[in-house]
């Protein structure tokens, strides 16, 4: 159902992505594959124009990283400007492999199955930073997020709903609290290594916002973990500074994050760490190709199968002109690799 809808939203913009690398590959009569594996593009950094609105567009979250994909994002544009919802969006990548050509095409999309999760997911206040995955661990798709709470700032809550395999949706569970997680302070941006045993989010519960992490005990489920007795978290060694460092998100073993501290481009930056002998590495800046005198924020790390380097999405206000966070990409290879 989930994957069927999205197809047919972009039905037309498939259709002229490849028609155009069609008239390319007629070029060569043989049409030999000299360029089997893509590459997503990292001399420019592209912005979703037809995704972005003129209110701010970020903390976005993709659901799974295909040739065809869905988004979902914190935007304040159905407010004209104000509270923050979750809404949807779709994208797809396509790589000519006989003269190897990068394409994509992107737009807002009204799937069934998203229009009932973001109706049960959204609130009366803001809301920010969804991060979707499936858990092996009990079968269910979880979607996190932040919402506000009127006596304890952003709290996390949680909703899970079993893979839609059929015509009908899925029942949605929630929105439950995080209550192993949240406190009297803002909490916010969560994300899960490989295994999911492990989460990294932001908080200011010490001041300034920093990223903690916290371990899952070995044969707990996601929700039973989740909806546990609140537990002290600890600070993310090597990583934090005195500053300002949130959006944390884990790719393998990359984790990626914006901050203000010093030495940077300007405003917030991203950075990145390496997880090497049992800890990360010192973070980098992801430097001036990427990062401006501007905020970058909400970076999200992927992988497209097939490609030879990473997918990096992230927000900016660099170029909207009006103070608004647009959402934008651009592709980056993993140091380790």
């Amino acid at each position: 159902m989930k994957k069927s809808s999205l197809q047919t939203s972009f039905t037309l913009a498939s259709v002229i992505l490849i028609i155009s690398f069609a008239i390319t590959s007629c070029l060569n009569d043989d049409n030999p594959i000299k360029y089997p594996n893509g590459t997503v593009p990292d001399t420019a950094v592209f912005a979703l124009t037809d995704i972005n609105s003129v209110y701010d567009d970020y903390n976005l979250d993709l659901h799974q990283l295909y040739s065809s994909f869905a988004l979902i994002f914190s935007s304040n544009r159905n407010s004209s400007g104000g509270q923050f919802d979750i809404v949807q969006a779709g994208i797809q990548f396509g790589w000519d492999q006989t003269i190897g050509i990068f394409g994509y095409t992107a737009g807002m999309i009204s799937d069934a199955f998203y229009n009932a999760l973001l109706s049960a997911a959204n609130t009366e206040g803001d809301d920010f930073g969804p991060y979707r995955f499936f858990s092996t661990l009990d079968g269910y798709e979880y979607t996190l997020l932040s919402s506000e709470n009127e006596t304890e700032g952003l709290d996390f809550y949680y909703l899970k709903n079993l893979p839609s395999q059929t015509t009908v949706n899925p029942l949605i569970h929630g929105p439950y609290p995080a209550t192993l997680l949240n406190t009297g302070s803002d909490e916010a941006y969560i994300s899960f290594d490989l295994n999911q045993d492990t989460a990294y989010f932001s908080s200011n519960r010490g001041g300034n916002f920093d990223i903690y992490t916290i371990q899952r005990p070995s044969g707990s489920t996601i929700s039973d973990w989740l909806s546990g007795t609140f537990t002290v978290s600890i600070l993310v060694d090597s990583v934090n500074s005195i500053y300002e460092d949130k959006f944390p998100f884990l790719h393998r073993d990359i984790l990626v994050f914006a901050s203000n501290r010093p030495g940077g481009m300007g405003g917030y930056d991203l950075y990145y760490a390496i997880f090497r002998n049992g800890k990360w590495s010192t973070p980098e800046n992801l430097g001036p190709s990427i990062n401006t005198a501007s905020d970058e924020c909400r970076p999200v790390l992927g992988f497209l199968p097939g490609y030879t380097n990473y997918l990096l999405m992230f927000s900016s206000d660099r170029t909207a002109g009006n103070g608004a966070y647009y959402k934008n990409f651009t592709g980056i290879t993993n140091e380790t690799d």
